[in-house]
C-alpha cells in the first residue's frame, strides 16, 4: 500500500508531531474507556457471530471475506458515514502517520463527537419521513425537523426518546421538529398509523390496508386498529403574522369540522366498508397489532398516542430495535439483515438471526444509546472490508462492505468543502437544508435526492446528475484558476511545485493520493498545456466528475 508521501505532508500545512503530541496528553476519561471497551467487544462479537452463521453455514457454504481496506479508503469511509463530510487533507496525513493500533477506534471517537454527526443523521432521518409526504406543505416543517434531530443526536438522546417524541408530537411545525412525521402526512389518520410503523418498528403494514396482507400474518382489521390510536390528531392551519404555519393539536371534542384523515370530525376511527363505501365502517378499539395490547374507546387523544409510544418502544418489543438496528448496519455495512430494509416482522427472512438479536439486544440494553450503535458497527470488521459491488442474491451476505451512492447533501457538502465555497452563507430559510425551492443545495436535492428506505439497487445515477456536475455555475465560478480569492487561485499562488498541487487536488476531492499512474498522466498535461492555470482547472474539474467523488466505497 502507497503511504502519504512527504509532499502531501507538506500541503496540508499540519504539525504532526503537535498533533500526535497533543493527543497524547489527553488522559482519555472513564466513559471513554468504557465506550471504548464496549464498542471494541462488540465488534469482535459481531465478526464472531457472522463467522459462525454466515460464513461458514452449511447452507451458504465456506466463503472467505474480503481483506480489510486501506487507512485512507477507511477514513474517508468513515467520516463520510459519520460526519457527512470527506476527511481534510490534514486529517487524511495525520492519520496516515498516526502508528496507533487502535487508531481507527479514535477516528470513529472524534468523528462521533463532532457536531456534524448530528447534522448528518438529521439530515438522512429527515428524507426518510419527508420523502413519502403526502402534500408539498409538510415541506415547512422540513428544517425544524432537521434542526430538531441534529441537536437530539448530539446531545445523546436515545433512540426511544426520540421515536416517542414524533409519535407523541403536538405544537407549531415550524418551532416543534418532532412534529415532521404527523405534518408528512398531514396528520391523516391511516397515513400516519401506516409511517409510525414502518419507520419505527419496520413493519409494513400499510399493505393491510385494503385486504389481509398478502405475504405476512398482518389481517385487514389490525391496521385499523392502530389506525384508531390517530384519528383526533388536528392539523390546524395557522396564521402567524404574514408567515402561514400548521399546529400538530388533539381534538377531543366532535363536531362538524373538516380535517385531514377524517373528513367527517368523528373521534374514532371506523374501518370502511368496502361493500359499501358510504356506509360508516365498523368502530375500530386501538389495539397494538405486535401484542393485542387494547385501549377503550373514548380515550383522549395524548393518551391514545403516550401509550402506544409506551408499547412502540419498550423493551419487551423486539421490533422497535430491529427496525433501527436494521438501517443503520444497513448505511454502514451497504445491505441489511433485512431487505428492503424498512420491511421486518417474523414472516420475514433475517440473513444473520444470531447477529441482528446479539446487535438488538446490546442496543436495547445500552438505553437505546445512538453513538453505541454506531460504535460498534465501526469496529468490527464487517464494516472495515474493502467494499464490493453488490451480490446477487444467491452469494453469501456479508463478504465485503458494499459501495454506496452519496445522499445529495452529502454531494452537496462534499462539493462545496473540496471547492473552499460556502453559496449558501448564513442565509438559511425554513425551506432549507436539502429542501429549498431555489438555491444551490435545494438543485442538487432535487438532483442527486433519493428514498433511503429504497433498496440501493434501485439508486442509479443519471444524465441529470453527470450534467449538474459538469455545467454547474457554481463549480464553473469556483475552478476559476484565476479568482485569486478562489481555492485554485490560492493553492497555485502559493504552490510552484505542480506535483504538491495535484496531490493537493486528489486529497481534496478524493482524500487520497493519486496513483503513480494519475499523478504522472497529471504531470504530463500541465506540461503540455499552453496555460499552467487552464490545466489545473482541468484536472480539478475531472475529479469533481469522476463517478468515485458520489460514491463512498
Amino acid at each position: 500500500m502507497r503511504q502519504v508521501s512527504i509532499a502531501a505532508m507538506a500541503v496540508a500545512g499540519l504539525s504532526i508531531l503537535l498533533l500526535v503530541e497533543g493527543r497524547a496528553q489527553e488522559p482519555a476519561g472513564p466513559e471513554t474507556d468504557s465506550l471504548q471497551a464496549a464498542a471494541i467487544a462488540a465488534g469482535e462479537r459481531i465478526d464472531g457471530l457472522l463467522a459462525e452463521e454466515v460464513f461458514s453455514s452449511p447452507t451458504q457454504g465456506t466463503s472467505e471475506p474480503a481483506p480489510l481496506t486501506s487507512d485512507q479508503v477507511f477514513l474517508r469511509r468513515l467520516t463520510l458515514d459519520l460526519a457527512g463530510r470527506l476527511p481534510t487533507p490534514g486529517e487524511v496525513t495525520a492519520f496516515a502517520l498516526d502508528p496507533s493500533a487502535d487508531k481507527r477506534w479514535r477516528a470513529a471517537e472524534r468523528l462521533l463527537a463532532d457536531e456534524a454527526f448530528g447534522r448528518n443523521w438529521a439530515r438522512y432521518w429527515r428524507d426518510v419521513i419527508f420523502y413519502r409526504r403526502s402534500n408539498e406543505q409538510a415541506l415547512l416543517a422540513a428544517r425544524t425537523v432537521e434542526d430538531y434531530l441534529s441537536d437530539e443526536f448530539n446531545s445523546g438522546a436515545g433512540w426511544d426518546e426520540i421515536a416517542r417524541s414524533f409519535v407523541e408530537a403536538t405544537g407549531d411545525v415550524r418551532e416543534q421538529g418532532s412534529t415532521g412525521l404527523i405534518m408528512a402526512q398531514m396528520a391523516e389518520t391511516a397515513e400516519v398509523a401506516s409511517e409510525t410503523s414502518r419507520i419505527f418498528l419496520g413493519v409494513q403494514i400499510q399493505c393491510a390496508q385494503c385486504h389481509d396482507h398478502p405475504t405476512d400474518r398482518w389481517k385487514r382489521q389490525q391496521f385499523h386498529e392502530l389506525a384508531a390510536f390517530f384519528p383526533r390528531v388536528a392539523l390546524r392551519p395557522v396564521r402567524d403574522g404574514m408567515m402561514r404555519t400548521f399546529e400538530v393539536a388533539s381534538r377531543d371534542r366532535g363536531g362538524p369540522g373538516r380535517r385531514p384523515g377524517n373528513r367527517r370530525g368523528a373521534l374514532e376511527h371506523h374501518m370502511p366498508d368496502l361493500a359499501d363505501p358510504s356506509a360508516r365502517g365498523t368502530l375500530m378499539t386501538p389495539t397494538f397489532f405486535l401484542t393485542g395490547a387494547q385501549l377503550e374507546t373514548g380515550t383522549s387523544d395524548l393518551d391514545r398516542r403516550t401509550t402506544l409510544a409506551d408499547w412502540m418502544t419498550a423493551e419487551s418489543n423486539p421490533w422497535f430495535a430491529r427496525a433501527f438496528v436494521n438501517r443503520i448496519w444497513a448505511e454502514l455495512v451497504g445491505e441489511g439483515f433485512y431487505e428492503p430494509i424498512d420491511d421486518l416482522g417474523p414472516d420475514r427472512s433475517c440473513s444473520a438471526p444470531a447477529t441482528m438479536e446479539f446487535l438488538s439486544s446490546e442496543f436495547i440494553a445500552s438505553g437505546y444509546n445512538v453513538k453505541w450503535l454506531f460504535a460498534a458497527i465501526t469496529a468490527s470488521e464487517a464494516y472495515q472490508r474493502e467494499s464490493r459491488p453488490r451480490r446477487n442474491p444467491d452469494e453469501t451476505p456479508f463478504l465485503a462492505n458494499r459501495t454506496q451512492p452519496l445522499r445529495s447533501d452529502q454531494v452537496f457538502d462534499v462539493l462545496t468543502t473540496a471547492l473552499g465555497v460556502n453559496p449558501e452563507g448564513q442565509r438559511r430559510g425554513r425551506m432549507a437544508g436539502g429542501y429549498g425551492r431555489g438555491g444551490p443545495r435545494g438543485q442538487f436535492a432535487a438532483t442527486f435526492g433519493y428514498d433511503p428506505s429504497d433498496p440501493r439497487d434501485e439508486v442509479a445515477a443519471s444524465i441529470p446528475q453527470a450534467l449538474l456536475l459538469m455545467n454547474s455555475r457554481m463549480i464553473a465560478g469556483a475552478i476559476n484558476a484565476g479568482n485569486p480569492r478562489g481555492m485554485l487561485g490560492r493553492v497555485l499562488q502559493t504552490t510552484s511545485d505542480n506535483e504538491q498541487v495535484v496531490l493537493e487536488l486528489y486529497l481534496r476531492c478524493l482524500a487520497r493520493e493519486p496513483s503513480n499512474e494519475e499523478l504522472a498522466a497529471c504531470l504530463v498535461h500541465v506540461r503540455t498545456a499552453p496555460d499552467r492555470g487552464e490545466a489545473f482547472e482541468d484536472i480539478l474539474w475531472a475529479l469533481l466528475n469522476r463517478t468515485e467523488f458520489v460514491l463512498r466505497h
